[in-house]
């Protein structure tokens, strides 16, 4: 890795900030004290991650939040008040957790690799969010947990994105004990990727996203829509899948001309074609 500098804390307003810099956008959640996910903050960062589909100045995304919170899941609050609607809040419920689902599959189908820069604690939905992230890198601060069974709510939907990141057992653990997990534990169970001093986080995590953004974005983009489009796969499936990506792939221009950089010991140029 390149040389880490001091962090510079960045001031940000609320619910979403967005700030691009070399290639590398940063939506940073600010919806204090909890980062929690309510309607209005899921649709803030929906629309961003949208928005960035068709930037094409945008080739990673980190994920991060202000405060000492990193997500604490749904607003349990916004969804209690709906309690008192006609329907006891059913509507609402379904509203909610549909948004929900919505941002999860627009971060694992985005056409940029997705890095989460977890500090602090996320929880149910917030660890939803950092397990359907291409990457996770924490702070030894950052903690993580499952707690919904401890008050009558099963973590359902985040267990979508952590079964499919952890070991069926670690996954079980979590999901039915509640118990909260610290960072060194959650890079154990595979749930992120590297666990860093908090001093360093955000360069850590700018350095990961810089490297990423210099390779061939239609590179990048084919690898990570392929990786998870096996996943799904049979055995046989999958290869005979990935197969024909290589095929395609070999075809482009950048891996004409980055096989031909290699080949000559030059640094490839990349037309992102």
């Amino acid at each position: 890795m390149a040389e880490i500098l001091a962090i510079k804390p960045v001031a940000v307003e609320g619910p979403v900030v967005a700030q691009l810099d070399k290639g590398v956008l940063r939506l940073t959640l600010a919806n204090p004290p909890a980062n929690a996910l309510s309607l209005a903050v899921m649709a803030a960062l929906t629309a961003e991650l949208e928005r960035a589909k068709a930037d094409k100045a945008v080739r990673v995304i980190v994920l991060s939040a202000a405060g000492k919170v990193f997500c604490a899941g749904h607003d349990l609050k916004e969804m209690t008040a709906r309690r008192t609607d006609a329907d006891h809040g059913k509507a609402f419920f379904a509203e909610t957790f549909a948004a929900c689902a919505t941002l999860m599959q627009a971060i694992v189908r985005h056409p940029v690799p997705v890095i989460a820069e977890v500090d602090g604690l996320a929880t149910a939905a917030g660890l939803q969010l950092v397990a359907s992230c291409d990457l996770a890198i924490a702070s030894h601060e950052a903690t993580f947990c499952t707690p919904g069974v401890n008050i009558g709510l099963f973590c359902s939907t985040p267990m979508v994105a952590l079964s499919r990141n952890v070991s069926r057992k670690h996954a079980m653990e979590m999901l039915l004990t509640g118990e909260t997990i610290d960072a060194a534990t959650a890079k154990e169970f595979g749930l992120v990727n590297r666990v860093v001093p908090r001093e360093y986080l955000n360069q850590i995590v700018t350095k990961y996203a810089q490297t990423i953004a210099s390779k061939s974005s239609l590179v990048v983009k084919t690898g990570k829509e392929a990786f998870y489009a096996q996943a799904e796969m049979g055995f046989a499936d999958a290869y005979a899948y990935t197969g024909r990506i290589m095929v395609e792939n070999m075809l482009a221009r950048d891996a004409e001309e980055g096989i031909g950089a290699f080949i000559g010991k030059r640094k490839p140029e990349w037309k992102d074609e």
